[in-house]
């Protein structure tokens, strides 16, 4: 009787506890599904061919955002210095681009496997070769330490489902439209803002520029900008502007080449109250347009250089809703209205012409 009694308490036990042990035990296989997806995100390895291409369509989305400025020589110019500048960087071998965009407002943006864009408004501001160079080394070396790719896998910012995690396409098409996100608004942290400031700074010094270009330009800004949101566009993440120009500031001497680039940049600066903006989510990002924008497609597009193929009309008619998605700036830099031509201006630079160049930094 008592066996009986014994085992029925057991039974019990087990019977009414059962509910609550699998409750626990669905906790913890969430938890380790957690860690393991995480753990692959972590774990992933970008290549230097997917980094390319994820570049490829980050730029893609801030030429049409932008419009691209269509001056050969200009380009030619910007390029010639952005090369060499690269050549002494840590990754000298990326098929490195430089594209100038077409808006009045401040910027520069770095994507993914060597593609630097500055805006006609930032150069318009820098007043010589030695603030070009750091502004071109800064966003060189956010490209050279992976800086946009390292913060999403860091940060675990990508959608972290097994549908994500374990599909190489769809993990990279998530990871483009992050990277494209921290790359348009400058969401870059303190450390790798000023990594880009240091390195950026002896790149140019490297080339015999005068290292305090950086913190001039950086002045500048600051003074233009003192009325205007705390984030504004060029270097609008943390830290703030003045403690930058503290940390890259120098009295080391070196070259400023202010007359030749005079003689090869035309352009002048456009007071900050002046900036045309565009309203988000306006059609195109590119006008003032009162068209409703455009719904984006439900269907997941594949991710791959095949998407870079369209022609002009159909690149802007898609980039519009990730523009519009991305375009959330509180500055008029930032928002500032672009051109309406997103082709790359294709020029060549030879190591004849950038040896040449660097002969002329005096």
């Amino acid at each position: 009787m008592k066996k009986s009694i014994i085992a029925f308490a057991v039974v019990g036990v087990v019977q009414f506890a059962s509910p609550a042990f699998a409750q626990f035990g669905g906790v913890l296989d969430k938890a380790r599904q957690a860690q393991s997806t995480k753990e692959k995100i972590e774990d992933i390895k970008v290549s230097e061919e997917e980094e390319r291409k994820i570049g490829d369509e980050v730029s893609l989305k801030l030429r049409t955002r932008f419009g691209v400025v269509q001056d050969e020589a200009v380009t030619k110019y910007v390029s010639v210095l952005g090369n060499a500048l690269a050549q002494v960087s840590e990754r000298p071998k990326l098929n490195w681009t430089f594209i100038v965009l077409d808006t009045d407002g401040v910027n520069a943006f770095a994507s993914p496997g060597g593609i630097v864009h500055i805006t006609r408004g930032a150069l318009g501001l820098i007043q010589n070769e030695a603030e070009l160079a750091g502004v071109l080394g800064h966003e060189i070396t956010h490209v050279s330490h992976k800086h946009a790719v390292n913060a999403i896998q860091k940060g675990n910012m990508v959608k972290a489902g097994s549908d994500v995690a374990g599909n190489r396409v769809a993990f990279l098409d998530s990871l483009t439209n992050k990277v494209y996100e921290i790359v348009l608004e400058n969401k870059f942290d303190r450390n790798d803002e000023m990594d880009s400031d240091k390195t950026g700074v002896s790149l140019a010094q490297k080339l015999g520029y005068a290292p305090n270009g950086l913190a001039q330009f950086l002045t500048r800004l600051d003074q233009r900008n003192k009325d205007t949101p705390a984030q504004n566009g060029l270097f609008a993440s943390h830290p703030d502007t003045k403690a930058r120009i503290d940390k890259v500031q120098s009295t080391t001497k070196g070259a400023t080449v202010e007359a030749r680039y005079k003689s090869n940049i035309k352009y002048e600066p456009t007071d900050v109250t002046k900036i045309a903006t565009v309203v988000e989510g306006a059609s195109g990002l590119t006008g003032s347009s009162k068209e409703e924008p455009k719904k984006e497609d439900p269907k997941k597009k594949g991710f791959g250089l095949n998407s870079l193929t369209k022609s002009a009309s159909s690149e802007k008619q898609t980039a519009q809703v990730s523009a519009s998605g991305g375009a959330r700036g509180v500055g008029p830099d930032r928002d500032a209205k672009g051109g309406s031509n997103p082709a790359v201006v294709k020029v060549a630079v030879t190591a004849a012409e950038i040896e040449a160049f660097k002969k002329g930094i005096a």
